[in-house]
C-alpha cells in the first residue's frame, strides 16, 4: 500500500485553514480527505517559523543518519564477536592434536 504524498503548498493551505481561519482539524481532516494525525502533525510543523522548521529537520536528519551508522556498527560488533568466538573455538581445537 503506497502512502499518499501531499506537496508543501498543499499542507500549508491546510494549516491556514486550522490556524487562521478557525476550521477545525477533524473538519480540515474530512473536507481535504486526509486523517485527522495528518493534519494534527502538519499544524505542529507548519506553526513554527521557517528558520526553526529547517534546524528541526536538520537535526532530524542527523539523528536519522546515526541511527543507521549505529545500527550498521552494531551488526558489525556481532559479527566480529561470532568470529572471535569461532576463531578461539578453532584455535582449542588445534593445540588439542
Amino acid at each position: 500500500m503506497s502512502r499518499q504524498r501531499y506537496t508543501e503548498e498543499f499542507k500549508i493551505q491546510a494549516v491556514k485553514q486550522v490556524t487562521e481561519q478557525g476550521h477545525s482539524m477533524t473538519s480540515v481532516a474530512e473536507r481535504l480527505g486526509v486523517s485527522y494525525k495528518s493534519i494534527h502533525d502538519w499544524v505542529k510543523r507548519y506553526s513554527k517559523p521557517a528558520k526553526q522548521r529547517q534546524v528541526d529537520d536538520a537535526q532530524s536528519d542527523e539523528i536519522r543518519r546515526l541511527k543507521a551508522e549505529l545500527k550498521r556498527v552494531t551488526m558489525e560488533r556481532d559479527i566480529l564477536k561470532e568470529a572471535a568466538v569461532y576463531f578461539a573455538g578453532e584455535s582449542k581445537k588445534s593445540t588439542r592434536s
